[in-house]
């Protein structure tokens, strides 16, 4: 009513005064006023009446006119402000409500964390939906009539805010009542948006909800049912200290099995826990009922996890504690107060817990080892080493070992490429199969723990000295082999498969592995410098003279040189010969300690008559006093035939025929001395002289001489070479035209270095030589003395063990450095031959000498094809159980 009287009363005011002014110039003439008032009325009434009648009739029609556009208009303003009022009103309630609805939405509770509360703030929401939907109708259609008014009633004109007293004009005012009506529109637009979209929202989020909040339910209804099963799998379990042995590892494989198939449990509790962890995000937390359930299925989880990792881990630890492949079983191979221990690198060492010590060698390999210092008084070096060989194959019980069961126990271990390399533990796999194999087939009770461990210790002490854990399959089977109970030839023949190809050849690399693996075995005893040193090159190309020109050689090859006995391998046929002479007896009385009947080996002098020597008083060069034992000698290794004896006595009644001079002219030896390529002598040389079982011996037996076999056949050449020797140099001089000078150069240098070596290693030796003799000699103590007599006397005997102690490495020590002096005169001696060779070669250069040079080779490559028939000739000599020896 306002909004209409506002629009209407200024113009009915308007038309009213004009209506009054009207009716007055019609009838009043216009006269002055006194005081000059209403001036302007009078000059209207003037212009008005003016006209005449004829102008009044269209005053007439238009003011009728006026007034019935006057009346439209209100008519039309009061429609206006209806319509505007009822649509202004409609909105607004629109807003109110709008707003109270948004405001209920938003004060609502969060979403709960369980089905049932979800799907009762679900039920609650789809009817708070339905009310707001149920208004939507009503709100589109004002917003229509809304869009419609502003249709008919636009506005562009900025909106102007009024000054105070400023009177509006009607246009404005609709102008006004057009933008609150398209504000109020906007509003209720936006509200309407909003409200329908939160609405949705929530709805979409409750179902989500519901729905992660199902499938948690389901999946720990299901684990936990899977959790009830697998905790019975676990309670089910036998401790680990009730299971048998044998069954550790299939219970390992069960347990690990059970954790395979706990896989899908694993992948459910992953599952729930990222549906919880989504619905955190979302803002949505579970009920304390189901986070308590979760939280209980985790804890179970995680307590049934770690059941089955400490399971795997006493069933792991057991197994290698005490299960076939442990080492545990070898514990008892040592007795109280020693102690089995293990490095972290399964090697073992022992702990005496008496001393508080620890070493890496068995207590019994030390008492062994004790026991072999026994046999240092053997004179010659392949006896002694293959004597000392012998006892530890006895004690390591493998000279009851057959080959073929070494070679089934490498084929059960898979143990075919040499070059692979074993760990301890498959060595100790291999060696109790073996034993345990051996007391099968034996039928003879075998301390198999001790034996291992005894044969582990040797392995190690001969291929793995530095205790790193490690050994080649090759080194393995070279020990087992040479040790092992068979032929000589069958063990030439296995080892020499193990180093060659698919075509049975093998080339220089190979044969030197082989070789470098058996030299570790004299090595070990201290004994390498009498059979070549560890230098295996010289022997390899002794080894391929028998094939010239090859770069490869075959097995009859291999065993052609392995039957000349090279001096690199002599002490393995000596082994055997040792083995073989054990149980024989002779019916004869030894020529010095009139033993009888002679044990063992049998040495008979082919010089004197009746004069038979047993092996103790040979090897160790025991004789009557003033008598002297003549060349040369056989052994015998078996017992004698009646042929024999008339063979030998015809070639001693030859031989007392014989000076001592032609036995000088005529030196011999039964091995294969090897040499370098650039020598004019053998290297060191120590064996005996065999051709098949009769050996040749140039050493004087005289016990008033102290040489060593090996130190007195330094002074000799080999009978090759002996051949050779007057065209030695020319092989020499020929060779070097092939050669390039700066190898030689090496070669000099790598010598003096080498010479440089023994001589630090002479002096050590020396100054502990000088330390040993400086320790003043032990006497009785008086019966004067302080102390008791009893403890003065005890004391004397420990003073006086520790003496004998000091004199046994004393002598060790003098032994060595007479070794190491020959050694470094040899080196010498090569050395000045290497340099006057370079001369020579020099001067020949100089000369142009070319042709007589090729007719030097070709008689220096004649000349050994005749020593390699007489060679050949010589080896068929004698029967197949007796040796010559013959002095020099």
């Amino acid at each position: 009513c306002l909004f209409k009287s506002s629009l209407t009363c200024p113009l009915t005011l308007k038309v009213c005064e004009k209506r009054d002014f009207l009716s007055v110039c019609r009838c009043v003439p216009c006269q002055s006023t006194v005081d000059g008032e209403g001036q302007e009325e009078r000059t209207e009434c003037r212009r008005l009446r003016g006209g005449g009648p004829h102008q009044t009739g269209d005053m007439n029609l238009c003011w009728n006119e006026i007034k019935r556009k006057s009346h439209n208009i209100r008519v039309r303003l009061e429609a206006f402000s209806d319509n505007s009022g009822k649509l202004q009103l409609s909105l607004q309630e629109i807003i109110e409500w709008l707003t109270a609805k948004d405001e209920e939405l938003s004060e609502q509770l969060p979403i709960g964390g369980d089905v049932g509360a979800v799907q009762h703030q679900r039920e609650f929401h789809q009817a708070f939906m339905e009310d707001v939907k149920s208004r939507g109708p009503f709100i589109y259609s004002v917003l229509e009539s809304a869009q419609a008014f502003l249709a008919q009633h636009p506005f562009q004109e900025p909106e102007e805010t009024l000054t105070e007293g400023k009177e509006v004009s009607p246009r404005r005012r609709i102008l006004n009542v057009s933008r609150s009506v398209w504000k109020q529109a906007n509003v209720a637009s936006d509200l309407w948006e909003k409200l329908t979209a939160r609405c949705v929202d929530r709805h979409r989020h409750m179902e989500r909800t519901l729905e992660r909040l199902l499938q948690i339910q389901a999946a720990m209804e299901e684990l936990a049912v899977a959790l009830e099963q697998a905790e019975g799998v676990r309670d089910a379990w036998e401790p680990v200290g009730d299971l048998f042995i044998d069954s550790l590892q299939d219970h390992i494989d069960a347990t690990k099995l059970f954790k395979e198939e706990l896989t899908q449990v694993k992948e459910g509790m992953k599952h729930i826990n990222d549906l919880a962890h989504q619905l955190a995000i979302s803002d949505v937390h579970l009920s304390m009922e189901n986070a308590r359930a979760l939280e209980h299925l985790n804890s179970r989880w995680k307590v049934l996890q770690g059941s089955i990792e400490e399971r795997l881990k006493q069933l792991q630890d057991a197994h290698r504690d005490f299960g076939p492949g442990s080492q545990h079983f070898l514990s008892s191979s040592v007795q109280i107060p020693w102690e089995r221990a293990i490095s972290p690198n399964k090697v073992p060492y022992y702990i005496n817990h008496q001393a508080q010590t620890t070493c890496w060698d068995h207590p019994k390999m030390t008492e062994l080892y004790q026991a072999l210092a026994d046999l240092n008084n053997i004179k010659f070096s392949a006896y002694r080493t293959a004597m000392k060989l012998r006892r530890v194959q006895k004690a390591l019980r493998l000279d009851l070992v057959a080959l073929s069961s070494l070679v089934e126990v490498f084929r059960e271990q898979e143990l075919q490429q040499g070059e692979h390399v074993m760990d301890v533990v498959e060595v100790i796999h291999g060696l109790t199969s073996l034993y345990e194999k051996l007391e099968e087939e034996r039928s003879i009770l075998v301390n198999i723990p001790l034996c291992v461990d005894m044969c582990l210790n040797w392995l190690l002490n001969v291929y793995d000295s530095a205790r790193n854990g490690k050994m080649r399959v090759l080194s393995f089977k070279m020990g087992l082999v040479s040790l092992c109970n068979a032929d000589v030839q069958e063990k030439y023949k296995y080892l020499f498969r193990q180093v060659s190809g698919h075509g049975g050849l093998t080339d220089q690399r190979h044969l030197s592995l082989l070789l470098h693996e058996a030299i570790q075995i004299p090595r070990q005893l201290g004994e390498v410098a009498a059979f070549g040193g560890s230098n295996v090159e010289p022997s390899v190309r002794s080894c391929f003279r028998m094939a010239p020109g090859k770069p490869a050689i075959e097995v009859s090859h291999f065993l052609e040189w392995m039957s000349l006995e090279p001096q690199s391998m002599v002490w393995l046929p000596v082994l055997h010969r040792v083995a073989a002479a054990e149980s024989t007896k002779h019916q004869a009385k030894c020529y010095v300690c009139k033993q009888c009947p002679i044990k063992g080996f049998r040495y008979r002098s082919l010089k004197q008559f009746n004069v038979d020597i047993c092996q103790t008083c040979f090897l160790t060069g025991r004789t009557t006093k003033g008598k002297k034992l003549h060349y040369p000698i056989m052994e015998y290794y078996t017992p004698t035939t009646s042929g024999e004896k008339m063979r030998d006595f015809a070639k001693t009644l030859k031989n007392k025929f014989r000076s001592k001079q032609y036995f000088t002219k005529h030196p011999q030896r039964g091995y294969l001395p090897v040499q370098s390529v650039l020598e004019a002598e053998s290297s060191e040389t120590l064996a005996e002289m065999e051709s098949q079982n009769c050996s040749f011996f140039t050493d004087s037996l005289s016990p008033d001489e102290s040489l060593d076999e090996d130190q007195y056949l330094l002074r000799h050449s080999s009978p090759a070479l002996d051949h050779d020797s007057p065209c030695g140099q020319h092989m020499l001089l020929a060779h070097l035209e092939h050669q390039d000078k700066e190898q030689l150069q090496c070669t000099l240098a790598r010598l003096e270095n080498e010479n440089r070596v023994l001589l630090s290693e002479y002096r050590r030796l020396k100054w502990k030589h000088e330390e040993a003799v400086s320790v003043p000699m032990l006497t009785e103590a008086g019966e004067g003395g302080p102390g008791s007599p009893t403890a003065g006397g005890q004391q004397d005997e420990e003073l006086l063990a520790e003496a004998r102690v000091l004199r046994q490495h004393k002598t060790r020590l003098e032994t060595r450095m007479q070794i190491l002096e020959d050694h470094n005169k040899q080196l010498e001696s090569q050395l000045r031959r290497l340099r006057e060779l370079l001369l020579q070669v020099h001067i020949q250069e100089v000369m142009g000498s070319r042709g007589e040079n090729n007719r030097r080779k070709t008689l220096t490559n004649r000349m050994l094809l005749l020593q390699v028939k007489d060679l050949k000739r010589k080896l068929r000599i004698g029967g197949k159980k007796k040796r010559i020896v013959a002095e020099e």
